[in-house]
């Protein structure tokens, strides 16, 4: 298991433990608590949840104030952009993007306060999470995959949207 640091304080970039492959096909241990307590991830995931979407179909930026994520690929390949919507944080507005595929495994752990989105790359990928709390859309926050202030860059620039996510949160 290995475990970097990211531009974005708090957010981390995870190897997981175990990785294995061979002509029969492959093995990914995804959580250990054991090894993740030990490696200093400690918060209590107590929900896991997935989204199947088809290729350009891009999800977010939604995220609150309380819940850690633990983000992965079960399968295809997707674009993640983790942004700094904490107004207490120097890093205010700031964002990053990783390539998570079902092939390099990675995960990235988000702090609350950051919003996440994802845009699929492949004709279909399950996009994976743990979070820390229960789902609760009346406490989230969504910025719009394309506000100005972001300045997000994104691999191609008509995806597929609901209107929750074309709009964001309106002031």
């Amino acid at each position: 298991m290995h475990i970097q640091s990211t531009l974005l304080n708090g957010v981390r970039l995870i190897i997981p433990p175990t990785n294995f492959e061979d002509f029969r096909g492959s093995y990914v241990e995804t959580y250990n608590q054991r090894l993740y307590q030990e490696a200093g991830i400690t918060m209590d995931f107590i929900q896991d949840d997935i989204s199947t979407s088809r290729q350009y179909v891009l999800r977010g930026i939604h995220g609150d104030n309380n819940t850690w994520k633990l983000i992965s690929c079960l399968y295809g390949s997707f674009y993640l952009v983790v942004i700094n919507n904490d107004p207490e944080s120097p890093q205010y507005h700031q964002w990053q993007g990783f390539t998570i595929s079902d092939q390099n495994r990675l995960q990235v752990l988000v702090p609350p306060k950051f919003g996440n989105g994802h845009l699929i790359m492949t004709q279909t990928a399950i996009f994976h999470y743990k979070q820390t709390t229960e789902y609760n859309r009346a406490g989230q926050f969504t910025i719009a995959w394309n506000d100005p202030l972001h300045k997000i860059w994104w691999p191609i620039s008509q995806p597929i949207l609901s209107s929750r996510d074309m709009q964001g949160d309106k002031a």
